[in-house]
């Protein structure tokens, strides 16, 4: 996972809330499919908005950082059922 400088993500916070959620993790989790099209629209677009099932906001958290590792991004912030990925092109 990438970590970011706190200016970078403040930045991209910004930069995310015009965006719309463009996939959802389901209630069957993180499954290979949902890794890999996190994967493809990383590399189409650096900035990802993403929907997390509902559930304990800790599992959220958890659930968005292993999602960030597995596609080699960074977490840039969690905030309700709603996370942002960033991975540089």
């Amino acid at each position: 996972m990438i970590e970011l400088p706190p200016k970078q993500k403040t930045h991209l916070r910004a930069q995310a809330q015009r965006l719309r959620p463009t996939t959802a993790v389901g209630k069957a989790g993180l499954t290979d499919a949902v890794t890999a099209t996190v994967s493809r629209l990383l590399d189409q677009h650096e900035l990802v908005k993403i929907t997390l099932p509902a559930g304990p906001a800790q599992d959220r958290h958890d659930t968005a950082q292993t999602l960030a590792a597995a596609t080699h991004a960074a977490l840039v912030t969690v905030v309700g059922r709603t996370a942002v990925l960033y991975r540089p092109q």
